[in-house]
């Protein structure tokens, strides 16, 4: 088969979902086509190239770029990615399928308009609501969904044409299928990761420890919708009870990082902000602590991300206050953490106090992490499910 993968947020990491299936697939022995952006979201620049090797065809197209990700910019920016998707499709071979990443949302428009007037299947694949995200951080629910609305009617266009419909979470695929009834079997596929890759990355970069300390982790995106302040209060007030042994091994960067660093200082919390840093880096360091930590702010759209696959490849438990009934449940289901009450700076400090005091207790959450990640976010048997949805219109 011909197909073409449209993905704009690939980024520079070859650990990108997109990048996996577009090699994957390749190696089964499809030509597949990785339409991809010039500008790099999570480092704010443009690049010349990215090569994936002579099995997948990169093509990269233009965007104006953008520095804060709630911006008209952004919206200009993605509209823009949008039309050269729609100039690109219109100017080359037809495919035999087009699986495309949402958001963003105008490719996926410009992508569901091409898919139909040329018959070829359309194979959506959501990786956040859009705009639920946005108007989360609008101050005014009302202003916000009149202001996003004609976001929403672009998705809601994409997602009703789609001919299947897969999703990072059960969640999202919930929220298609209130506007396509049509597909009525969706694929709800974790994020995930590579376990063996992953392990590979904690042999060669585990830290060694000879302290006495308890390290707790968070991995991801400094901003608005991560409450480290909830976290930061938490370690305050087991600092207060006596605990002075604690140390936050934060991992990653965004806009709030030095709020957060400045909040860290005030609270009297030992905490060590990291920045961005390389996957194989931060596996290690990763699964060199002891409690990973799960702060997510209050009416997050966030359901199935990036850190909760990391967090249990690592083997450690969580201590979770994100209000995603899909999540929450998981972590009940496999005993790899506790959830505690969303904002309750108390309760998630009486969560860790438990696994403070229980040695046992954290190994067995432990076991229980690494049983999820084995079980739901291996890709390489997870991502399966993808292939054969695909392939199954090569038949």
């Amino acid at each position: 088969m011909k197909i073409t993968v449209i993905a704009n947020f690939v980024g520079d990491k070859k650990t990108n979902r997109f990048v996996y299936l577009a090699q994957t697939l390749a190696r089964r022995g499809h030509e597949v086509k990785l339409l991809t952006s010039d500008f790099v979201h999570y480092t704010k620049s443009f690049r010349d190239e990215f090569d994936l090797g002579k099995d997948v065809q990169v093509v990269l197209l233009h965007e104006t770029g953008y520095k804060k990700n709630v911006s008209l910019k952004r919206l200009r920016s993605h509209a823009r990615f949008g039309k050269e998707v729609k100039k690109y499709l219109a100017s080359n071979e037809k495919p035999d399928l087009i699986y495309c990443a949402l958001p963003s949302l105008d490719c996926g428009v410009y992508a569901a308009k091409y898919a139909k007037e040329q018959g070829v299947p359309f194979v959506i694949d959501v990786q956040d609501l859009w705009p639920e995200a946005f108007e989360m951080v609008m101050p005014v629910p009302f202003i916000g969904k009149a202001l996003f609305a004609p976001m929403r009617k672009k998705a809601n266009f994409a997602y009703a044409a789609a001919d299947e419909i897969i999703a990072v979470s059960k969640t999202y695929c919930k929220r298609v299928q209130q506007v396509n009834n049509a597909v009525k079997e969706t694929h709800s596929v974790f994020l995930g990761s590579r376990l063996s890759g992953f392990d590979e990355n904690v042999a060669n970069n585990r830290v060694e420890r000879t302290d006495n300390e308890v390290w707790f982790a968070y991995c991801g995106t400094l901003g608005s919708s991560y409450d480290l302040k909830c976290a930061l209060d938490a370690l305050a007030i087991l600092g207060v009870r006596g605990y002075e042994n604690l140390r936050f091994k934060v991992m990653g960067d965004g806009p709030m990082r030095k709020e957060f660093e400045a909040y860290a200082d005030k609270m009297g919390v030992k905490a060590e902000f990291f920045g961005y840093m390389p996957y194989e880096k931060m596996c290690g360091l990763l699964a060199s602590c002891d409690i990973a930590l799960n702060p997510i702010v209050k009416g997050s759209a966030g359901s199935i991300i990036n850190k909760h696959g990391d967090y249990a490849a690592a083997g450690i438990p969580v201590v979770n206050t994100q209000e995603n009934e899909e999540y929450r449940a998981l972590v009940e289901e496999y005993g790899m953490g506790f959830n505690a009450e969303n904002g309750n700076a108390g309760d998630m400090a009486d969560k860790i106090e438990t696994l403070l005091n229980n040695k046992a207790l954290c190994q067995k959450m432990g076991a229980g992490a690494r049983r999820c990640a084995e079980e739901k976010f291996n890709r390489d048997c997870s991502y399966q499910e993808i292939v054969e949805t695909i392939e199954k219109y090569g038949k």
